[in-house]
């Protein structure tokens, strides 16, 4: 079990007042837990926080010590699946594209799922990624194709484009900001002659492929923005959009062993892309491709 320290212990550690210490807790900038209302600090996340804010350059980009078995991101119902089924040790932290490459710069992930639009070029992810990670010894590699588009009820089969959705008056259900998928909504609602503060949007945010269509499942929203995969799954209407790409963002010494290794392994398996066809919305056929590998 890794050792906890008290607000006076950490204070030694870090040879600073006590005080500063509880200043940092309220600014939000050292790792801490709470427990029967006293604050505590797991010394191997202090070791990690202070590691990470040296002035070393390669310290700063995350380098110093190895990420922990996470995927952070953009959620997607096979990736999920798959880490679950080959076992490979990998925990999954959704929460946006654009969160994702951030936490995964910051060295905080082993990996980083993704598929931003580059609506200069109509590219996926790979201008994101060498913005973001400059410094950082990583590859970008194609994980699916998937197809994106407007989940609905089936009673919304008349409706045709997201245009038709938008003159009928649809309650929207979107992702967060950080989402890939509500850049690649705001893109296509522009694209159809509109602004996004002239749509009925929920005010609750999905946090997830699956949220957003049990937003619509629930009947709180008309539609949204989502995959194939989730209307397929929960039994919705689903009106393509838009093909994209979903790749990983990966420390490149990360994915030649351990977890990531393991779970790149399963899906060159037979049960792997039975499940992908089963899911629907899936092409797997790039799967592994190199699309970024900064030297």
């Amino acid at each position: 079990m890794n050792e906890l320290m008290t607000t006076k212990e950490v204070a030694t550690y870090l040879r600073i007042k006590e005080r500063k210490v509880y200043d940092l807790v309220a600014e939000g900038e050292i790792p801490f837990t709470k427990a029967t209302g006293k604050y505590l600090f797991p010394k191997h996340l202090i070791d990690l926080w202070l590691a990470r804010t040296a002035s070393f350059p390669l310290i700063n980009h995350g380098n110093a010590l190895p990420a922990p078995p996470v995927i952070v991101g953009s959620h997607d119902p096979l990736l999920e699946w798959a880490i679950r089924t080959s076992e490979c040790g990998l925990a999954i932290m959704p929460g946006g594209s654009l969160d994702g490459v951030e936490r995964f710069a910051k060295g905080q992930a082993v990996a980083c799922g993704m598929h931003i639009l580059d609506i200069t070029d109509g590219g996926y992810n790979v201008s994101v990624a060498s913005q973001s990670t400059v410094g950082l010894e990583c590859v970008l590699l194609e994980w699916a194709w998937r197809e994106q588009g407007l989940i609905t009820q089936h009673s919304a089969e008349n409706i045709q484009t997201l245009a038709d959705a938008i003159k009928s008056n649809f309650r929207f259900i979107v992702r967060e900001p950080q989402a890939g998928s509500r850049v690649l909504f705001q893109h296509l609602v522009n694209e159809a002659g509109y602004k996004l503060p002239d749509l009925d949007i929920l005010d609750d945010e999905a946090r997830s492929e699956t949220d957003l269509g049990m937003a619509v499942l629930e009947m709180r929203a008309d539609a949204g923005l989502g995959i194939r995969t989730v209307a397929h799954q929960l039994g919705l209407h689903f009106i393509p959009l838009q093909r994209e790409r979903y790749d990983l963002l990966i420390r490149r010494r990360d994915y030649f062993e351990g977890p990531m290794a393991k779970l790149m392994a399963f899906t060159n398996t037979e049960p792997f892309k039975a499940r992908a066809a089963e899911m629907h919305g899936y092409d797997i056929s790039g799967n592994g491709t190199v699309h970024f590998n900064p030297t």
